[in-house]
């Protein structure tokens, strides 16, 4: 009883029950027979002295019904095993040693071995039930600590993802989302090969994704066979549990938590710590997505109140000032006196025209900014610059991000990469000013955006080929717009302008 006792593993505490039976009764043959808890045959069979051909029929006999105990010497003993009053495993004796049979002294000791093996498995159990409670509860806490962390919405249920899996011994861990048709898309797995399963679609017409999607879990014995599991993916996995990650009456996703064909089913007791696993990583969705709204939030409004200080504050002291100057312009004698204060005048307008640019900027929302226009034809003019060997300046007018159409942002961006490759090839300039202007009211009427790219080189020769310019100026009439050529920013008009508008 010590011995047996001292173990916590249940399979090795089984083993050790197979001999000690074999040595106390002189047996040549033990084995112990775990019951399956759905009730179909042995979930598991620990043999001592059993060959391997007799396995299969030794399975079979102690699946069947037990046999009543005989009062007199037998040739074989099965003496069941209860844990907590239920059914748990036959105890198998066979082979007594010297040709005996077992007597009722043999069967009363392997009895009370039997009663005190119930009662060390029950603990057990309940001390491995301790041990997962605790590793599914640290598990939750970390899903929890990493989705407060900052973590963005695909790294959140990866997260999930992993944590499930390691938790469950399963070979997947698997996030599915509700797609705008009806079915769940897998957006987040962790398994040893989960390019195969990213992106695979359940459709709605699965007779599993109804329940799901009504925030009802699903277990499933046998994923390959099951006619519910119509996922593509289902034929890889055996049992598997099927959870809605769902906040109030909100279904955010589903979890799901397969093993490999053959693997033993979850337990009552894995489903229960798997559900309450899914609801707590819920709630941490929930949690997480609403700190990201406040932080999204509070960067709205930091950027709102910079707009607008830069709006009543700096833009009207720079207009002030420069009032001021003209003021002084009129008033100065010496004509350089008056060209000075009038090109710091000028300055001042460029200033006050990049500023109201930044303003627009700042109330554009961060998701507009990667493949917005505004960081397009900066791209542009950074990879201009270097075989340039000087930065050209750049001036936006108006909410250009905001205003301007994706197909008229495409050609304007092409339109100033054909005038920055010109200006490379044939103007030999020295000062490139670019303009983009999403102010312009066209000619029909319309609210136009203008492409200004001046330089002040030597112009474009009488002979020049222009088949580049044409381009542009069929692009921009296929639009409805324009392109013209002006005269340039050097001394005298020198060099070249091109003007190419459309509407927005």
């Amino acid at each position: 009883m010590r011995t047996i006792g001292s173990e916590l593993d249940v399979h090795s505490m089984l083993d050790r029950i197979a001999r000690t039976a074999a040595e106390f009764a002189d047996a040549r043959q033990a084995a112990v027979g775990v019951l399956d808890p759905s009730g179909h045959g042995l979930g598991d069979l620990i043999g001592y002295g059993v060959p391997e051909a007799e396995r299969p029929a030794l399975a079979a006999y102690l699946a069947g019904p037990p046999e009543a105990p005989r009062p007199g010497p037998m040739e074989r003993l099965r003496v069941p095993i209860r844990v907590q009053g239920s059914p748990f495993a036959e105890l198998y004796l066979a082979g007594k040693r010297g040709g005996g049979r077992f007597s009722p002294s043999d069967l009363g000791m392997v009895t009370v071995l039997a009663t005190e093996a119930g009662i060390a498995i029950g603990n057990a159990r309940l001390h491995e039930a301790t041990r997962q409670r605790e590793r599914w509860i640290d598990g939750s806490v970390a899903v929890t600590t990493a989705l407060l962390s900052g973590a963005d919405a695909e790294d959140a249920l990866s997260v999930v993802a992993e944590q499930a899996r390691r938790l469950a011994g399963s070979a997947a861990g698997i996030v599915l989302v509700p797609e705008e048709n009806g079915g769940l898309e897998i957006v987040a797995a962790a398994a040893d090969d989960p390019a195969g399963l990213i992106g695979t679609v359940v459709p709605p017409r699965a007779a599993i994704v109804p329940r799901l999607l009504a925030g009802e879990p699903v277990f499933v014995e046998d994923s390959a066979t099951d006619p519910r599991m119509t996922t593509g993916v289902a034929e890889r996995f055996g049992p598997s549990m099927m959870l809605p990650l769902r906040s109030g009456d909100r279904v955010l996703g589903i979890l799901a938590v397969p093993r490999w064909r053959g693997d033993r089913p979850f337990t009552d007791l894995e489903r229960t710590l798997a559900t309450q696993f899914a609801a707590q990583a819920a709630m941490a969705l929930v949690l997480a997505e609403a700190q990201r709204d406040r932080e999204r939030l509070a960067v709205f409004e930091d950027r709102d109140r910079i707009a607008r200080d830069l709006h009543d504050l700096v833009i009207q002291r720079l207009f002030a000032t420069g009032m001021m100057l003209e003021s002084a312009q009129r008033q100065a004698g010496a004509p350089e006196v008056r060209e000075r204060i009038g090109k710091a005048v000028d300055e001042l307008d460029a200033t006050i025209h990049e500023v109201r640019t930044a303003i627009f900027a700042l109330q554009q929302g961060p998701a507009e900014a990667p493949s917005g226009l505004r960081t397009r034809v900066l791209r542009e003019i950074g990879t201009a610059a270097v075989p340039l060997g000087f930065q050209p300046s750049v001036t936006f007018l108006g909410a250009v991000d905001a205003r301007v159409g994706e197909l008229t942002a495409k050609n304007l961006v092409a339109a100033l990469r054909e005038a920055l490759s010109n200006a490379l090839r044939h103007a030999r300039a020295g000062r490139i000013e670019v303009t983009v202007d999403a102010t312009v009211t066209l000619p029909d009427g319309r609210d136009g955006v203008r492409l200004r790219v001046a330089d002040d080189g030597v112009g474009i020769p009488p002979e020049g080929r222009r088949s580049g310019l044409r381009n542009l100026a069929r692009r921009a009439q296929a639009l409805g717009g324009s392109c013209v050529l002006g005269p340039g920013i050097g001394p005298d008009g020198a060099g070249t302008s091109l003007v190419w508008e459309a509407p927005l």
